[in-house]
Formats: structure tokens, sequence, C-alpha cells
């Protein structure tokens, strides 16, 4: 299957996404990691992807087009694809399209974790993990048995991502709704979307998603 995948940072797309790797054989295919895999492997794409962004350029559609198109090559025709980050335009979802008929591929399913934003805030902003072991706490979710203490290693210094702030939060929010709308509209169109509620549990969220694949 082929799948965009949407959702606010956050939101837990990432460990959704890991886990249809896992489980499924699929390959996340997240535009900004394969620019830069091409840039650090000075590919013909990456060297000029590279010259663009050296002149304080915007990479553009075609190019990573081209990213895509290369690598849904070298994956083969078995392996599904999860699009994480792209497209995020009216004429890159078109642009999608045109790749996958060309790999005789199509999109399936355009799955989104809807979230309450407020809550989402208050999820990541109360983060923090040890800072000796990395293992995570949370404000109210989750604090050590014992104050101050890390329960997995014993440690007393804890520490918090500086971007796990509330205005830094609702600006990635700001971000990921201006960039979804041009392309929701396109999907919904073809009864394309799926909606999961991603402030369930982890393993409610997966299921859904099962639910949903298993449906098509």
């Amino acid at each position: 299957m082929n799948i965009i995948l949407l959702g606010p940072p956050g939101a837990g797309k990432g460990t959704q996404a890991a886990h249809l790797v896992e489980h499924h054989g699929m390959r996340q295919l997240s535009t900004g990691d394969m620019l830069r895999a091409a840039v650090a492997a000075h590919t013909p794409i990456g060297l000029e992807a590279k010259a663009i962004m050296d002149r304080g350029e915007l990479v553009s559609d075609d190019i990573v087009s081209a990213l895509i198109d290369a690598e849904l090559v070298a994956m083969g025709e078995s392996v599904g694809a999860i699009f994480d980050g792209y497209p995020r335009t009216a004429d890159q979802a078109e642009q999608l399209d045109a790749i996958l008929a060309r790999h005789g591929r199509r999109l399936d399913r355009v799955i989104e974790l809807d979230v309450d934003e407020d809550e989402l805030v208050r999820r990541i902003v109360g983060r923090y993990t040890c800072a000796e072991c990395g293992a995570g706490y949370h404000d109210t979710f989750k604090q050590p048995a014992k104050a101050g203490v890390c329960d997995k290693c014993g440690g007393s210094e804890f520490k918090r991502r500086p971007d796990d702030n509330e205005q830094t939060v609702r600006t990635r929010m700001a971000e990921y709704r201006a960039k979804t709308a041009p392309i929701l509209p396109f999907y919904e169109a073809r009864g394309l979307v799926s909606r999961v509620d991603g402030m369930a549990p982890i393993d409610a969220v997966t299921d859904a998603i099962e639910r949903i694949l298993a449906a098509h």
C-alpha cells in the first residue's frame, strides 16, 4: 500500500510510521531526510539541491519529485510507501499522482492523526528526560517514583528540549495547518482521507490505522 501519514509535531506520527515499517515492511519516505541523504552522498540530485540551498533558495518541486522517483525505483514494486512531509501543496499532490502512476502504483489512503491542540500543548510542554540515561518523564502523566530521582538510573539531573514551550508548539501547529490545508480538500474530494484520534493511547491509534488499512 501507498499512504500519506499526516499529523502535527507531537501527534505520534513517527511512532505509528515506525510500526508500519516494522510490521508491514513499508518504507517511510521523509523528503527532508531524503534530501539530506542525497546531499551527503553527493548524488547528482544532491549536488543540484545543495547548490540551490547554498544560494538560500527553496528546493523545487521537480527536485523533490526526482528524489521520490529514485527512491521508488530503489525500493522495488513490492514495498509499500509512507509519504511523510510530502505533498504539501496541491501541485505536489498532482505530481505525486503522476510519479506513482509511472511506477504502476496508486495512493491508497491519506491518514490524519487528529489532535486537540490545547491537550497536545500540555502533552509536549510537560515532558522532560533524565540527563544521564534519557528516560522520559512528564509533569502530569509520568513523574519519577521518588521526586528528583530517575527511576531507571538514579540520576538527579533532568532536562527539557528548548523548543518544548507553548509558543513554539503553537507555531508548529499553525505551520502544520497551513501546509495541510491545501492538500486535504484535494484528497477528500476523492474519498481518500481517514482521520484517527491522535490523542488516544498509542495502541488504540495503531489499531485504528490497522483497521483502515485492512479495509483497503
